[in-house]
């Protein structure tokens, strides 16, 4: 298939800008499986790069297996594989990734606790009542409360009864908990913020003891869509801050698309 590219952005990461740009079009299937590249010189035409540029490109994309050179032939797409989950440093920290994060939150804990209500036994309801205490507890003694909030949402996730989704809250963990950090920080600003969380866990824990899966996934949704307008209602201070710089560490926490390492004196 014959594939055409606007020339990129220029300042840093022009690489991994050119490689983001190929492999958007491999997954998305515009480039198929046994479909030549363009050539060197037509992606340094389109791309307006350098030819270093276009190799350094492909060198990532040959590293993530998604094409592989045939000698004296050129550049072919391979068949595209599910790679470990990566995120773009550039884009990562800051307001708008943290709300894309809740977003992400909403569609799987909403589902979450539909099902914790379902299935949910007493042991469970009891083990949520304490994560709820620890929250307390923890803010009560000074802290932010984020380890015992992530530990309250896997407890739902043990109350659904599938081991598949507590392994996704699992792996997605790490990225739970930063964004966690920044919506606490932000809630501890103020004390009506902090409240409406009290009280939005509680609405959530109270649908699932009574077995209401309609009303625990809709308190579910709601908490996400709340804690989305709070973001959204932080004091501009907050990003200048304690919010950008809580939103660094994510960054520096997640696993992220990285340059290639250089050779030594390259």
């Amino acid at each position: 298939m014959l594939v055409s590219f606007a020339e990129i952005k220029p300042g840093a990461g022009l690489a991994d800008q050119v490689a983001s740009a190929l492999e958007t079009e491999i997954r998305a299937g515009r480039l198929a499986a046994g479909d030549k590249l363009p050539t060197e010189a037509v992606l340094v035409q389109q791309f307006g790069v350098s030819r270093t540029v276009v190799r350094e490109a492909i060198s990532r994309l040959k590293s993530r297996g998604l094409v592989d050179s045939r000698q004296g032939s050129g550049m072919y797409v391979r068949a595209a594989t599910i790679e470990p989950l990566s995120f773009d440093p550039v884009t990562a920290a800051s307001k708008e990734a943290v709300l894309q994060m809740i977003e992400m939150r909403r569609a799987l804990e909403s589902e979450v606790a539909q099902l914790a209500a379902e299935r949910r036994t007493p042991a469970h309801v009891q083990l949520l009542r304490e994560r709820m205490q620890a929250i307390a507890a923890a803010v009560a003694a000074g802290g932010d409360g984020v380890d015992e909030d992530v530990l309250f949402h896997r407890a739902i996730g043990e109350a659904a009864g599938n081991p598949f989704l507590v392994r996704t809250l699992d792996y997605l963990s790490q990225l739970l908990q930063g964004a966690t950090r920044v919506t606490r920080a932000n809630e501890a600003r103020r004390v009506d913020f902090a409240h409406s969380v009290m009280s939005e866990h509680e609405r959530i824990v109270q649908a699932i003891e009574r077995g209401d899966p309609a009303a625990a996934r809709d308190a579910a949704a709601s908490h996400m869509r709340n804690a989305a307008a709070r973001i959204e209602q932080a004091e501009p201070g907050f990003w200048q801050q304690d919010g950008g710089r809580l939103a660094e560490v994510l960054v520096e926490q997640l696993p992220m698309r990285r340059p290639a390492a250089r050779r030594p004196g390259g």
